[in-house]
């Protein structure tokens, strides 16, 4: 999905690049976007769906849109989807992603050192379902915009929690999913001279927070006093 201005037309196109070469046989890649311009043609782009959502001035998106993929009739799409964020780099193999049992595949959310105990909430980065089978994650929402955005800090929170409730939330493997921020760049000192790695048995790295891939590529952290060194290997992967 691609709304507004912070994410130009190349991280589609990029991010389709990385698909074709990571994922075997045919496909069909679509971008849910409010504007086409400069997308390849490979790619079908088709008009988010209506959310009737509205946002008090200064409130954070939270990205509630992406609730619309579990639209009962997504423009006739059917068969198994697989989500992936603008932002993602794509570094292995795709495949098993369509292979791992689970009705509902989501990221297990990144442990924070201050939260004991097991999280249900996943990283909606990367999720796998079929399409039309969850519509009720959105009917819910639709009927409750008041009281779920109070009670949800944003979407994958309450993606997770109301599937979970059903019994049809699945996590994919640790390895696969790995964290930018926390398990790429070397823990403090190391991040002073030592760069960014691609952790062992990644297949999608997730960019949160405060780098998008290229200020891993130029070693630039939005955050003041912290540093990394630039991740040269973002160029070999995010790329057309």
């Amino acid at each position: 999905m691609k709304w507004g201005t912070k994410y130009g037309p190349h991280y589609v196109n990029r991010l389709y690049a990385m698909v074709r070469r990571h994922l075997t046989g045919d496909f069909n890649f679509v971008c849910l976007t409010d504007d086409d311009t400069g997308i390849r043609p490979e790619v079908q782009c088709l008009p988010i769906p209506p959310l009737s959502l509205e946002l008090k001035p200064g409130q954070p998106d939270r990205a509630w849109r992406k609730l619309t993929t579990f639209e009962q009739d997504l423009y006739g799409l059917r068969g198994t989807a697989l989500f992936l964020d603008l932002d993602v780099v794509i570094v292995g193999g795709l495949d098993a992603f369509f292979e791992q049992p689970g009705e509902f595949l989501i990221i297990h959310d990144y442990p924070r050192f201050w939260r004991f105990g097991q999280r249900v909430t996943g990283n909606s980065s990367v999720y796998r379902f079929e399409l039309g089978a969850h519509a009720d994650v959105l009917a819910h929402f639709r009927s409750h915009m008041d009281e779920v955005p109070r009670q949800y800090r944003n979407e994958q929170a309450y993606l997770s929690a109301f599937l979970h409730r059903q019994g049809k939330l699945g996590y994919w493997p640790a390895p696969w999913c790995p964290s930018f921020k926390y398990h790429s760049i070397p823990p403090w000192p190391l991040n002073l001279w030592k760069p960014p790695v691609v952790p062992e048995g990644a297949r999608v790295v997730i960019f949160h927070g405060e780098c998008n891939p290229p200020d891993a590529l130029e070693g630039r952290r939005n955050r003041r006093f912290r540093h990394i060194e630039p991740a040269a290997w973002v160029a070999e992967h995010w790329r057309e």
